[in-house]
This record gives C-alpha cells, sequence and structure tokens, in this order.
C-alpha cells in the first residue's frame, strides 16, 4: 500500500496547530503532536526537520487560509467592515489561529514563515487599495493590522471581555469591530 504523504503531512499539521496553540512553543511536546496525529515523531522530523519548522509550518498554513480565502469584495467603507466581520468569524470558528499567533509573539523573538504571509498580508492591502481607491499602502497596512488585532482579541484575551461587559457577546463584538473598522476606513478615505 501507498504512502499519503500529503494525508500524513495534513494529519501532522493538524495536530500541530492544536497542540502548540493549547500550549505555545515551548510548551508543545513532539511526543504529544505524534500521538495526536496517529503518526511516529519520525514523520516529523522527516517532513518538516524540527520543532521550530514544524510551528512555522503550522502558524503559516493558518493564516495564510484567513488571509487567503476571505476576499475584500465590492468598495467603500462598508466592503472593509464586512471582510472585518468575516475575518472575525473565520477567527471565531478557528480559535487556534489567534493563539498560535499570540504565542508567537510571546515566545519567539522574529515572525515566523515571514516571507510566505507576508504575501498574503500584501495581497490584502491591494485589495483593500482597490476598496478604498486613493488611500495609501500605509492607511490600508493600518486596516488590515487593526482588522486582525481587534478580532484575534476576543480569542487571545477573552478574561478581558468578562471583566468590562460581564458577559461575552459575540454579536456585539463582531458589530463594534466592524462599525470600528468602517470608520477606521472612512478617515482613511477623508485623509487621502
Amino acid at each position: 500500500m501507498a504512502w499519503d504523504t500529503d494525508a500524513t503531512k495534513a494529519r501532522l499539521l493538524d495536530a500541530a496547530v492544536s497542540e502548540f496553540s493549547e500550549r505555545g512553543f515551548a510548551g508543545a511536546r513532539v511526543d504529544d503532536i505524534a500521538k495526536r496525529s496517529g503518526c511516529n515523531k519520525e514523520r516529523i522530523y522527516f517532513y518538516f526537520g524540527n520543532k521550530a519548522k514544524l510551528f512555522e509550518a503550522a502558524l503559516t498554513r493558518e493564516l495564510g487560509s484567513a488571509l487567503g480565502h476571505l476576499p475584500i469584495s465590492g468598495s467603500g467603507p462598508t466592503a472593509v467592515a464586512e471582510f472585518a466581520g468575516q475575518y472575525f468569524d473565520f477567527a471565531t470558528g478557528h480559535p487556534c489561529l489567534a493563539r498560535l499567533a499570540a504565542w508567537e509573539g510571546l515566545e519567539r523573538d522574529h515572525p515566523v514563515g515571514a516571507e510566505k504571509r507576508a504575501v498574503h498580508a500584501t495581497s490584502k492591502v491591494s485589495e483593500m487599495r482597490l476598496a478604498l481607491p486613493g488611500i495609501s499602502r500605509a492607511a490600508a497596512e493600518d486596516l488590515l493590522l487593526t482588522t486582525i488585532t481587534l478580532c484575534h482579541a476576543w480569542m487571545t484575551s477573552p478574561n478581558v471581555h468578562l471583566v468590562i461587559t460581564g458577559t461575552p457577546d459575540q454579536a456585539r463584538r463582531r458589530s463594534a469591530i466592524k462599525r470600528t473598522i468602517e470608520l477606521l476606513a472612512c478617515d482613511a478615505l477623508e485623509s487621502r
């Protein structure tokens, strides 16, 4: 029977995403990732080289899927706000994404997979500029960065919501993020 390399890599990455998002880079164990995946740990080293490269592959896949699969449709501030709502939905549906990014910021001294991730980010910045004609690259970058950090904060700082609002209200948070991004997009258009 032939070995299904792609399926094995996918199982390893799925297990790595779960393990790294729960325990961070330092706390994750290669043995536990292998167990979760149903593969032996030698496959991890064979396909990814080491734990650091596996973390990079896991984070790059998760962030790339978020930015790569959520287009900005239409034009104007409402289109950018709608993207923010879609990104919020994606982030809440894939909580490992924000957690991996948080662990990266806490434990790694540089962004992992930066070149691959930058390609997705640059593409999304270009989409923002098409939706908001005439805004600067810097303004589009700031809108994207603000969108991502606002959406990720819901997943990485759950206790802050409890202290401020008493109970987490996902619909309220989504609406507030969309409105914030819409206002920032309006400001970017007025400032051009």
